[in-house]
């Protein structure tokens, strides 16, 4: 069996490696446009952040795909897809053809409307070039704004303020990490990341990135009229889904490349997993759900799926400002069978919520210890019936593991 990858990242390399686990056999041929083998993306931030030496950003060590019997090809990508004819023409103008082809494209970083974005000094981080570029850039130049308060900005400014930049963190929304606090835990996150010499600016709209005199950048304009200095911006504005070369293609394509509970998309023979799939309705855009569907992907194409992909339970786990956070499930406490328990300690940074629905584990978040985190997840994975102990299981004595 002749198996096409397009895509090294997570999904990708994960697919690949279990393709070659379950059939020996098979041809698997990963195209990546990347010049680097695959890397953990949070490896990024450790090494921007100068915890973490060049050569540890790699999963694997060097020439584990060949080793693997996984060809593994660098700086190529998939230009056009022709489901009819199972081939793709790669963009250097080779013709490859395929039994099964899985599109792991990926998502790109999304750049805001914003004059300015195109200047010298603004940077993304999505790949490792992208990193190597940012740690250069802010070898010589110290005052830095990331736009985006969300996870991937607050790592960002962690991993800056670490190496001594001054750092300015601007949010659109009225709090940070908008999709994973709830504005408690938020207010307590603010305070720690202001603690550690972070500026954090909140609902502000940016106007436009200000260049200088030699056309790079020296600042942002907000939409107040107000301004902030800085030797660079980075963007963390979210991310788009790679669906170019599907939609041209003809494939179903929504928010993402549209599949079904087999990761199989609307042409045979082609599957697709990763922050590229829109499974269900929805865009995971998270590593559980692409190491899921890259699982999933693998067996579907070996026709060993007899356990469908069913969704992931969001959920993050970070450590940010010497607070460890986890969000997962439902974080807000909205609806009728809805109740909430919280426990606070805003001077120790402490914050633990426990969201129920009709009596089961539905969301969490808990703040300022790791202790129960994992179990707590795996609570509202299983949407464990809770009963009357909801405010119990905040306790620090209490012992999750009883019920996770």
């Amino acid at each position: 069996m002749n198996i096409l990858i397009a895509g090294g990242g997570l999904a990708g390399t994960m697919a690949a490696k279990t393709l070659r686990e379950l059939e020996p056999a098979a041809a698997v041929t990963v195209l990546d446009e990347e010049r680097h083998p695959y890397y953990p993306r949070p490896n990024l931030i450790e090494f921007l952040a100068g915890r973490l030496p060049f050569e540890k950003v790699f999963a694997f060590p060097e020439g584990w795909a060949a080793k693997q019997g996984i060809g593994l090809r660098l700086g190529q990508t998939v230009a056009r897809l022709r489901p009819a004819e199972r081939t793709v023409e790669t963009a250097a103008g080779e013709t490859l053809a395929y039994d099964a082809l899985l599109l792991a494209t990926g998502a790109r970083a999304a750049l805001p409307p914003v004059p300015g974005t195109g200047l010298p000094g603004v940077f993304v981080l999505r790949t490792l070039d992208d990193a190597l570029a940012l740690a250069e850039h802010l070898r010589e130049r110290r005052r830095t704004v990331v736009l985006g308060g969300g996870l991937l900005g607050l790592e960002i400014a962690r991993a800056v303020r670490g190496r001594g930049g001054e750092i300015t963190v601007v949010e659109f929304f009225d709090r940070l990490l908008p999709r994973q606090l709830d504005a408690a835990a938020a207010g307590i996150l603010k305070a720690q990341f202001e603690r550690l010499g972070v500026t954090v600016v909140l609902g502000a709209v940016t106007q436009e990135i200000l260049g200088g005199a030699d056309g790079a950048v020296r600042g942002l304009k907000l939409a107040s009229g107000a301004e902030i200095a800085a030797d660079g911006v980075v963007v963390a504005a979210g991310v788009r889904p790679e669906t170019a070369v599907a939609r041209e293609a003809g494939l179903a394509v929504g928010k993402g490349i549209v599949v079904d509970d087999r990761m199989r998309t609307s042409a045979p023979g082609v599957f697709a997993a990763g922050d590229a799939a829109e499974h269900r309705g929805r865009l995971y855009g998270i590593i559980p759900a692409a190491f899921e569907q890259a699982r999933a992907a693998a067996r579907a194409i070996l026709g060993r799926d007899a356990v469908p992909y069913a969704g992931t339970v969001p959920a993050n786990t970070l450590k940010v400002a010497g607070l460890a956070v986890t969000s997962v499930g439902e974080f807000a406490a909205e609806g009728p069978g809805v109740e909430a328990f919280v426990r606070a300690d805003p001077e120790h940074g402490l914050y633990k919520k426990l969201v129920l629905r009709d009596g089961r584990a539905a969301g969490a978040i808990w703040m300022g210890t790791s202790k129960g985190a994992s179990d707590v997840a795996r609570l509202v994975a299983r949407a464990t019936a809770v009963g009357a102990r909801g405010a119990d299981l905040l306790e620090d004595t209490f012992d999750l593991s009883e019920l996770a």
